[in-house]
């Protein structure tokens, strides 16, 4: 059986890009039934942008609304906080003992945030240490992960690989799982879509904000009655997304010119707000039993957490400290 192990910031309200760049497919692979499934909330990454308490804590519990809301199954899949279980900071500083400066120095996403002038922190600069530690306490054999996280992946595999060479065999190599028909969702402004960009479409925005977004997204300036590429066209790569029944017909309207730019995202909206309907329903039940959802949590914990010590006492067995902590 493969495990698969994935996890989303909780530093913000997940966005289109999220939902097809990996959570859409980690749905998928929960309901295969060959795989063993590891889900979680990554609220400790979130803290390298976020200082506001109260805001943490509304995105946390949003966050992991919208993973239930979406189709995490709990019978299913082991579902958690990062938070919630200690040995991920743990093995993240034994881990950093043992990675280069300059594998870290490498890292794509940190050098493309600093260029756009965003606090260049330490957490920021080691962000892919906690991520493989995220990954190699549960042994995941496959990472669903969008095109940006790629690298990260890779490294954890780099940082694995070192550790083993060295005190021997105890890390399973990660491969990231990108799809490539989805490995980068652009924004309204066609960007990558990312919160650091402020391009996202958010998954549960109200009807109002969704609308508004959707008739902002990005086109080019061509006249009523004049043909449109929809190969260039970042409203018709959403139609595309979610697979618009009526596409083909959508795209003879493009190229006769027969349809604007507004009506295609009218439509678009309509499509949208119809296929996240199941789920908005599903988040206003869930949000109405906080019980349930500790429950969930809670069992999501102690399953995830009894992986973790195991795996946490065999490197720091194998590093020269006891196996367990004395208290």
């Amino acid at each position: 059986m493969t495990r698969i192990l994935t996890g989303m910031q909780s530093s913000g309200t997940p966005h289109l890009g999220n939902y097809f760049g990996m959570m859409k497919q980690t749905i998928e692979l929960q309901n295969e039934g060959k795989n063993e499934c590891f889900y979680f909330i990554a609220d400790l990454h979130s803290f390298t942008t976020q200082r506001d308490p109260e805001e943490f804590k509304k995105n946390q519990e949003t966050c992991v609304l919208d993973w239930l809301s979406l189709g995490v199954d709990p019978k299913k899949s082991v579902f958690y906080r990062q938070s919630d279980i200690r040995a991920h900071t743990e093995l993240t500083w034994l881990l950093l003992c043992q990675t280069p400066m300059g594998l870290l120095e490498r890292a794509h996403s940190y050098k493309d945030k600093k260029a756009k002038g965003l606090e260049a922190n330490s957490g920021l600069f080691t962000y892919p240490v906690l991520m493989a530690a995220d990954i190699l306490l549960y042994s995941a054999n496959k990472v669903p992960v969008g095109k940006d996280q790629k690298q990260h992946v890779e490294m954890a595999r780099d940082i694995a690989q070192k550790f083993n060479n060295h005190y021997g065999e105890t890390f399973v190599l990660p491969e990231p799982q990108v799809l490539k028909d989805v490995e980068t969702i652009p924004g309204l402004d066609g960007q990558k879509m990312s919160k650091s960009y402020g391009n996202t479409i958010e998954i549960f925005a109200d009807e109002a904000v969704l609308k508004k977004k959707i008739m902002s997204i990005k086109t080019d300036s061509v006249p009523l009655g004049k043909s449109l590429d929809p190969k260039k066209c970042l409203v018709f790569r959403f139609h595309e997304l979610f697979q618009n029944p009526n596409l083909k017909e959508l795209e003879a309207k493009y190229k006769k010119g027969t349809i604007g730019y507004g009506d295609s995202k009218k439509q678009l909206f309509d499509l949208i707000w119809e296929h996240f309907k199941p789920a908005r329903e599903t988040k206003a039940k869930l949000a109405q039993d906080s019980k349930l959802v500790e429950k969930i949590l809670k069992e999501g914990a102690e399953k995830a957490n009894k992986i973790a010590e195991q795996k946490l006492a065999e490197v720091r067995e194998k590093m020269g400290l006891t196996s367990k902590h004395l208290v």
